[in-house]
């Protein structure tokens, strides 16, 4: 049986990755990603901002804790004739030194982190003077946020003392966050991704699937029964905030970009 490191490598995430390569695009442009700048992008998963940066001529890190993530991006980059360094590392212990970037990136990737104090004094930390730092993060009570609410029934608890990942999708409590680690911020912008799919049963389908926290329940929720139920749950929640328009079915999806840059150091 195979086995992975996180539960981000549970699951089809690479094809979430797909549908959410306008944030991306959306992160890299609002970075003013430029050719020869030192680039990282944190918790890279399947290296979708690393590539677009690299893509722009930068020389780009891409660091995640998932290696069948990595492994992925390696061959997207290998596939794309891009060179990207890829490292095996966890976004609040990463393996780099100070300074060591004049742009810093995530998308949807460091709103996980275990420590989100911990990870924001390490964007501080490996961003040069003069830097950048931009981050993609989903808006508290919009849909995926409060589709870990209709899931949280049928899932483990989060660890004892965590706090929502979308905090870092609210203006004011991610320029705390980044403030308390020296990072003053300079812009944050809403922004919404729309996916379309066939009907809301190829929505919950997709959602389930690329959910690896979720895939790993499976057997779990089948032997008690539940598996079923839960997709029931998710099914009507995704009928109540999707939109029907002609022949397709929309989820819309909200987001902030948040950019900042080092303030002065003692």
């Amino acid at each position: 049986m195979r086995t992975f490191a996180t539960t981000w490598g549970v699951g089809d995430y690479p094809a979430m990755a797909r549908l959410l390569t306008p944030a991306a695009e959306a992160v890299v442009a609002a970075a003013g990603v430029r050719p020869d700048d030192r680039v990282l992008d944190v918790a890279t998963g399947t290296g979708n901002a690393a590539l677009l940066a690299a893509q722009r001529g930068a020389r780009t890190t891409g660091v995640d804790l998932e290696p069948t993530l990595l492994a992925l991006a390696r061959r997207r980059a290998t596939d794309a004739g891009l060179t990207v360094d890829w490292r095996l590392g966890d976004a609040i212990r990463m393996p780099l030194p100070d300074d060591s970037a004049d742009v810093v990136l995530s998308v949807f990737g460091v709103m996980y982190a275990s420590d989100h104090d911990a990870v924001a004094r390490e964007l501080s930390r490996v961003c040069a003077p003069g830097g950048r730092v931009a981050l993609a993060a989903w808006t508290p009570g919009d849909f995926l946020p409060a589709m870990g609410q209709v899931l949280g029934d049928y899932l483990p608890p989060p660890p004892a003392g965590s706090v929502p990942p979308s905090r870092w999708g609210d203006r004011e409590s991610a320029r705390r966050l980044l403030e308390a680690a020296g990072l003053r911020v300079i812009s944050a912008v809403s922004h919404r991704l729309h996916l379309s799919f066939p009907d809301g049963d190829a929505a919950t389908t997709l959602l389930i699937d690329t959910a690896g926290h979720v895939v790993a329940e499976r057997d779990r929720l089948v032997a008690q029964g539940r598996w079923e139920a839960m997709r029931a749950n998710l099914r009507s929640f995704v009928g109540e905030r999707g939109v029907t328009d002609g022949d397709h079915f929309r989820l819309e999806l909200e987001y902030l970009v948040m950019t900042a840059t080092p303030g002065p150091r003692t």
